[in-house]
């Protein structure tokens, strides 16, 4: 049993099904999963979707793989998405002062796009209007859970709202998507390894002289890697991953400055920049529960693995959790919470999380590795790479995942078998 000592007396009751605990962008999809299944759901979240405070929407950017194109697709929210959101139609891959380089083309791989770049205030607005009007759901914001008690038989806990309001929540499971320091996943007696990359992401909004035409940009400096990314207003997503006494003196700068500096560590290949948002910052590690279920508990997104952004796999990683778990959940004969249901969807998750976290966190390390000889063989690999079909077609489909069963939402298909 995990328990935290309850201080407090209660106004009210609600039962449920399936409590989720954070409505970011992963816990709001795997509540518009399960809504009309069926399941009832009660989503939990301290901060409108809307506010400035809320974090989870802001204007900084993710990648989205055709894996989660079709699972939006599938929750209905992608018509919303689309008029928003800037296909990458080619990815080019360098390592600053080398000569490698390697490049992927969305006709060469046959698909339309090789991924989707969309704000996340946008990704927000359309998953929290769309729960608004869905069947099932119930919806607590801005709300806290507090008082958490995990046992065999089920989960209890508090529901305070800000202003006084008091509701005693009973469910058959509790679902962890509140992020990379997870309150539910330590009162369940989830250990989580943390390795800090002692990096810092510098991010951005920034102009270019040059058109972009959907050509997105990752280039490995001595620092960290660079991604510049296109966005549907013709500019371009910057995400500067930088030491953080580099990432303190580039927050510093001045508007010029910043552009001279970018300009120098990324070079010419999308022309001159020429105009930048104000910038951003948040420090980038791996965090890696040990388990991503327990006693009627399941953790999901940055909860169970928050990945350094290079690639741009940990947000689509976490949303093919919750397509698979809303699948399980949907498709359970009884009990939600049953451990034999939470270790089926462990072990359906287990070879695509080990392989996503193995994949952006050997990125990282090969690419920072200044080993003698290594910097060359690591160009080499980058060019000879570039000359090998198949090998560019394996790493176009990234984004579908790295093993195990596809959740169906990823497939085109509905999250109920019929």
């Amino acid at each position: 049993m995990a328990r935290m000592a309850d201080t407090s007396t209660a106004t009210a009751a609600h039962d449920t099904d399936v409590a989720i605990i954070g409505g970011g962008m992963v816990g709001a999809s795997l509540a518009l999963g399960l809504a009309g299944t069926g399941v009832r759901v009660l989503l939990i979240e301290s901060t409108p979707f809307d506010s400035a405070a809320q974090t989870s929407f802001d204007e900084r950017t993710t990648a989205l793989g055709n894996a989660s194109r079709r699972i939006f697709s599938g929750l209905g929210v992608w018509d919303t998405i689309a008029p928003a959101a800037a296909a990458i139609r080619d990815i080019h891959v360098s390592d600053a002062g080398r000569f490698g380089f390697s490049r992927l083309n969305a006709r060469e791989q046959g698909v339309d796009a090789l991924g989707y770049v969309v704000a996340n205030r946008i990704i927000g607005a359309a998953l929290w209007g769309a729960l608004t009007r869905a069947p099932g759901i119930t919806l607590r914001v801005p709300a806290r859970a507090e008082d958490l008690d995990i046992s065999p038989t089920g989960v209890g806990f508090t529901l305070g709202d800000g202003s006084g309001g008091r509701e005693r929540v009973t469910a058959r499971l509790v679902v962890a998507a509140d992020g990379a320091h997870s309150q539910v996943r330590v009162a369940a007696g989830i250990e989580a390894a943390v390795e800090d990359y002692e990096q810092i992401a510098v991010v951005a909004n920034v102009a270019a002289e040059h058109a972009h035409h959907g050509t997105a940009y990752e280039r490995f400096t001595p620092a960290g890697p660079l991604a510049v990314l296109p966005l549907r207003d013709g500019t371009y997503a910057v995400i500067w991953a930088c030491r953080p006494a580099q990432a303190q003196e580039v927050l510093a700068l001045g508007e010029g400055a910043y552009l001279a500096s970018l300009q120098a560590q990324f070079g010419w290949r999308a022309g001159r920049f020429v105009r930048a948002s104000r910038r951003g910052s948040y420090p980038l590690k791996l965090t890696r529960a040990a388990s991503t279920v327990a006693t009627r508990t399941v953790l999901i997104g940055n909860a169970a693995q928050a990945l350094h952004p290079v690639a741009g796999q940990g947000f689509n990683l976490g949303l093919r959790d919750a397509a698979m778990l809303a699948e399980v959940l949907a498709n359970a004969q009884g009990d939600v919470g049953a451990p034999q249901l939470l270790r089926q969807f462990s072990d359906w998750r287990a070879r695509d999380r080990e392989g996503v976290t193995r994949f952006t966190d050997g990125l990282v390390k090969l690419f920072a590795d200044t080993r003698p000889g290594v910097p060359l063989l690591r160009n080499l690999g980058l060019l000879m790479f570039d000359l090998a079909p198949p090998a560019k077609g394996a790493l176009a489909r990234v984004s579908a995942g790295f093993g195990g069963p596809a959740p169906r939402l990823a497939r085109g298909l509905p999250v109920r078998h019929v």
